[in-house]
């Protein structure tokens, strides 16, 4: 953290102090993290200007440089972490989280395509991207990469959301030009045209970046392939995102759909949609060849454990992945995923991890979940640590949210037992507050971590646990 120095933090700057927790790098997946990956500070102060970091450390060494009269907000009892991230999640699937007995391809017939459908209406559309980015922020989650609807209202409306936040998400509109409603599908030329249009207006406006969107490949034309991939290339700073080797019948589905490609993962090659700024969800039924090209490539995936087991799709192999150098995020993937909050997703990673043989440390969970998932969406320069000059996204949790966290926090001696409880016990009740840009955007009522204010002359101010 911030070594300690002689010099004066500048007029108008802000602070918070609790117990504070980010990553520098991947920690490895071993009972202990690798030397320099995180660092921790069980009294420390993270200090904001103009809504970025300006430096963090433990407080007893950075208060003395804080001018006199900056508001400094204690966290008692609370744990300081970056907000967290998702790699992969529908705006448009609130209302079919927990939508009983389907498979995927069923699943969609059912209660995704009908429900989409709606966001044809601009109204409902802007409502819903309300709601979606309020639901986001008190799970603690600051950014994210989102799929929205086929029209392009819903884009619109979901960056408008996020802009008035303060938020930077990434999100596309689908393109999905065939095999789907006629209130859902559009045309191969249109889709193009209003993709490009949406990218043009959005990407890069303030915090907000486009995603060129295929739903997958069974729902695009190989013509609407081909203009996806163009864009692509004609865009390379653009994210790609789109959905890879979920269920075993959708990837029969594409073997008849394109039975000149070797592999599923070969039709997204064959059009120009892989690279590192690709995001894959799923990727469960692979093999090593397509680890191998996922790797020569940089193409990442995102690992989504809930809607997985939901849907009964299969278990994602981590331990295979990290062995041959795929980046792999973490995802909730509501609506088929049942929860928005990421320390849900961790513990069902875990359990998918364990029922493959493997482990998932907190370590790697919570690493996944901030840092990593800002690697994953190349913008680790932003967000997902409290490095110098990364917008000050944050979560305050509590330890001691319900009984059962309160009752385990009470037999935990370390920092990893902490973390694990939090991932394992955790959910959106552990989230005190969330913090977009320096700016307090959600604070959880009733929760047992409440701000303090520290005295107006922070200098004077002696070090206090946390």
């Amino acid at each position: 953290m911030t070594r300690t120095t002689h010099t004066p933090f500048p007029a108008g700057c802000q602070a918070h102090r609790g117990a504070l927790l980010h990553f520098l790098d991947d920690p490895g997946n071993d009972p202990e993290p690798r030397d320099g990956s995180l660092e921790y500070a069980e009294d420390g102060l993270l200090i904001l200007l103009n809504g970025r970091v300006l430096a963090t450390g433990p407080a007893q060494e950075l208060l003395p440089r804080m001018p006199e009269g900056t508001p400094v907000t204690h966290w008692q009892t609370g744990l300081i972490l970056p907000g967290f991230i998702d790699t992969h999640v529908h705006m448009p699937q609130l209302g079919v989280m927990a939508s009983y007995g389907a498979q995927l391809l069923d699943w969609l017939e059912t209660y995704t395509f009908p429900h989409e459908a709606r966001f044809r209406d601009g109204d409902w559309a802007r409502a819903e991207a309300q709601r979606f980015t309020d639901l986001l922020l008190a799970h603690g989650t600051t950014s994210g990469l989102v799929f929205c609807t086929s029209h392009p209202a819903s884009v619109d409306a979901l960056f408008e959301a996020a802009e008035s936040r303060g938020m930077g998400l990434t999100a596309g509109k689908v393109m999905m030009d065939r095999h789907a409603p006629d209130n859902l599908t559009d045309t191969t030329r249109g889709s193009y045209d209003d993709s490009l249009a949406l990218l043009q207006k959005w990407h890069g406006r303030g915090r907000q970046r486009y995603a060129i969107t295929p739903r997958f490949a069974a729902t695009s034309t190989p013509e609407q392939l081909t203009l996806a991939g163009r864009m692509a290339a004609d865009h390379p700073d653009v994210m790609v995102q789109t959905h890879w080797a979920e269920n075993t019948s959708e990837i029969q589905w594409i073997r008849e759909l394109f039975p000149e490609r070797h592999s599923y993962l070969d039709v997204y090659d064959h059009y120009g949609l892989l690279g590192n700024h690709t995001v894959l969800a799923h990727g469960i039924h692979i093999d090593d060849r397509d680890r191998q090209r996922l790797a020569e490539t940089g193409t990442r995936i995102a690992f989504c454990p809930t809607s997985n087991t939901f849907l009964g799709s299969g278990l994602f192999d981590f331990r295979s992945a990290r062995e041959a150098s795929v980046q792999v995020g973490l995802a909730s993937d509501v609506g088929g995923g049942t929860s928005l909050s990421m320390l849900a997703t961790m513990a069902e990673a875990y359990k998918v991890c364990r029922l493959r043989g493997q482990t998932l440390t907190p370590w790697q969970a919570f690493y996944l979940a901030t840092l990593g998932n800002a690697r994953v969406l190349h913008q680790a320069d932003q967000t997902g640590s409290f490095r110098p000059g990364c917008h000050a996204d944050f979560v305050v949790l509590d330890q001691s949210a319900s009984p059962a966290l309160n009752m385990k926090q009470a037999h935990s001696h370390t920092l990893a037992e902490t973390l694990f409880n939090l991932m394992i016990l955790g959910d959106d009740r552990a989230i005190a507050t969330t913090v977009v840009a320096g700016e307090i955007r959600y604070q959880r009522p009733g929760s047992h971590v409440t701000p303090t204010p520290q005295p107006t002359h922070p200098a004077s101010t002696p070090a206090q646990g946390a």
